[in-house]
C-alpha cells in the first residue's frame, strides 16, 4: 500500500541530495569511497523494483567521487565489475537470493560503519548529504512497517531494525561533524 509506493517514491530521489551536494560543493570530502562501494556491489538487481534505481544513482554518485578527486579513469574497473557482476546475478536465481541474504545485513551494515569510520576520522561531514541519509532512515523505517503488516518476517524485522539504528546514526554524525565544523569557523 501507502508504504510500498512512498518507499519507491524516496528511493527515486533518495541519492539525488547526495550527488547535488557533491556537484555544488564540486568536492566529494567527506564521503566514503569504501561505504559507496559496498552499497554498490552489496544489492543484487532484479530483486526489488527500488534497488536499479538506486543502483543508477550510485553508479552517478561513484563517477562524481571519482571526478573530483581526479580519477576518473580508476572508475572503470569499477564500473565494468559492477556491468559483469549483474549480468551473472541475472542468470543465476540462487545467486540473487544468496546475495539478498548477505547484502542485506553484512555488507549493508560494513557500508554504513565505513561512512561512519571516515566521519569520525576526518571529523569533517564536506559533502554529505545528511537528508539522503534521512531519506534512507525513512525507507527502513516503511520497511518495518511492510513487514509487520504483511509477512512478520522476524529475521527481515531484524535487519531493517538495525539498518535504521544505523541509517540514524550516520545521520546524527554527519550533522554533528557539521555543528563541529561550523563551530570551528
Amino acid at each position: 500500500g501507502l508504504c510500498n509506493w512512498s518507499t519507491l517514491g524516496v528511493c527515486a530521489a533518495l541519492k539525488l541530495p547526495q550527488i547535488s551536494a557533491v556537484l555544488a560543493a564540486r568536492s566529494a570530502r567527506g564521503l566514503s569511497l569504501p561505504s559507496l562501494l559496498l552499497e554498490l556491489y552489496g544489492c543484487p538487481p532484479l530483486t526489488c523494483l527500488e534497488y536499479p534505481i538506486l543502483m543508477a544513482q550510485d553508479v552517478i554518485l561513484l563517477l562524481c567521487i571519482f571526478h573530483f578527486n581526479g580519477n576518473v579513469k580508476q572508475a572503470t574497473p569499477y564500473v565494468v565489475v559492477l556491468g559483469s557482476s549483474w549480468f551473472v546475478f541475472a542468470l543465476q536465481k540462487w545467486i540473487i537470493d544468496l546475495a539478498m541474504n548477505f547484502c542485506t545485513f553484512i555488507i549493508s551494515a560494513a557500508s554504513k560503519f565505513a561512512q561512519l569510520q571516515c566521519l569520525w576520522k576526518t571529523r569533517d561531514s564536506g559533502a554529505v548529504s545528511a537528508l539522503t541519509w534521512s531519506l534512507s532512515s525513512y525507507t527502513r523505517a516503511t520497511g518495518i512497517i511492510t513487514t509487520l503488516m504483511t509477512t512478520n518476517d522476524f529475521t527481515i524485522l531484524i535487519r531493517f531494525v538495525i539498518m535504521l539504528a544505523l541509517n540514524i546514526w550516520v545521520t546524527v554524525t554527519v550533522l554533528r561533524c557539521r555543528k563541529t565544523a561550523m563551530k570551528a569557523e
